[in-house]
């Protein structure tokens, strides 16, 4: 520890001796903010220290921060500095997320590492309903998370849930989520196009969907889901049941891809080929490639009908706009984006650096093993 730590930790124990609100909040965040400084820097030992400390210091401010709105703040802020960053105290991050305040619990139950499966749990039974929608937001929730999410039956969680291409869905939530589904069109949308939707319940979803709402999910379906989806409608609507398989084999695109790379003809003017043309395999191999990730983390974010976690990979590419563009589109068996959403995914991209996309397609590919 150095010396302006030790000066710090001194400071600590006065605050909490003199009990000055003011006190409190000023030491909390220089605690925060000389471990937010050198966070990849300390060992086990000297991170359990930082965790002792901003512990108790936050446990005094919990105590003020029912009738103190600073306090409030203050929670918010060290909760939003600490969210992203893996090395951050472990049980600082526990009670934060605990908080039944969600401007302090959001960013960390949406976004910190240092949760683990159980504690999500937890959360997911006995929280509230902004607290289950930031968690229902974080990529690769594993299947024990979102059965504890979707046993609270809430219809915003659900959404969520089924927009989220990273969070794995058993066929018990499926079926949960299927059944609400019925009387919400958005999420039938949403959920028909995934990829990993059980068949029986594809077709159980089709049977009871409005006109409306078929077209809608032909409008949206993939390229490698289009047309299982339009025999599906076909067949459910004279009454024919027909296995449909959402399986696919990249193995194939994947050699090709790692061919193209040795010989030197993998770039951005490949990748925009291959998805001007909808060439589903073939894209998300590219993409992988020139991104530094793998098809395991690329693919669910083609299948995704959100823009900003495929916008992830473009950046960390550094893909020029038009090939970003032609990359979004190539998730669509048909027609373009309206340029409505097109303007906001370009929002997003520019206010995007590369090295923030690095990083987090780094933290993802570690979440999806």
């Amino acid at each position: 520890m150095t010396k302006a730590g030790l000066s710090i930790i001194d400071e600590v124990e006065s605050a909490l001796r003199i009990g000055s609100p003011e006190k409190g909040l000023a030491t909390a965040r220089r605690v925060t903010e000389l471990f937010l400084s050198s966070a990849g820097n300390f060992d086990d030992e000297q991170i359990a220290l930082f965790d002792d400390v901003l512990e108790r210091l936050i446990g005094t401010i919990e105590l003020r921060a029912i009738a103190d709105i600073g306090a409030r703040v203050t929670l918010a802020e060290i909760s939003a500095q600490l969210a992203p960053v893996a090395q951050a105290p472990p049980s600082v991050i526990r009670r934060l997320a605990n908080n039944d305040e969600i401007r302090i619990a959001g960013p960390v139950l949406q976004e910190s590492a240092r949760l683990d499966d159980g504690e999500l749990v937890k959360i997911a039974s006995s929280k509230s309903e902004p607290h289950l929608l930031a968690v229902a937001g974080r990529w690769w929730l594993k299947e024990i998370v979102t059965d504890a999410l979707l046993a609270r039956r809430y219809p915003s969680v659900s959404r969520r849930l089924a927009a989220n291409p990273g969070a794995r869905v058993s066929g018990g939530g499926f079926a949960i989520i299927v059944g609400q589904a019925e009387s919400d069109p958005e999420l039938a949308v949403s959920v028909g196009v995934r990829v990993d939707l059980p068949s029986d319940l594809r077709r159980q979803l089709l049977r009871s969907a409005t006109d409306a709402v078929r077209t809608r999910l032909l409008s949206r379906a993939p390229p490698h889901l289009f047309e299982e989806i339009q025999s599906a409608i076909a067949a459910v609507t004279v009454g024919v049941e027909r296995e449909m398989s959402g399986a696919r084999d990249f193995e194939g695109a994947k050699r090709a891809i790692a061919n193209l790379k040795a010989s030197g003809r993998l770039d951005e003017t490949t990748l925009f080929g291959f998805a001007r043309q909808r060439r589903y395999e073939e894209t998300v191999a590219a993409l992988a490639a020139l991104s530094g990730s793998t098809v395991e983390v690329i693919r669910p974010l083609m299948q995704s009908l959100r823009e900003d976690g495929l916008l992830v990979p473009c950046k960390a590419a550094q893909l020029s706009w038009e090939t970003t563009v032609a990359v979004l589109e190539s998730r669509f068996a048909t027609g373009a984006m309206k340029p409505a959403d097109i303007a906001r995914a370009q929002g997003h991209f520019s206010r995007m650096t590369a090295e923030n996309a690095r990083r987090t397609l780094r933290f993802w590919q570690v979440r999806a093993l």
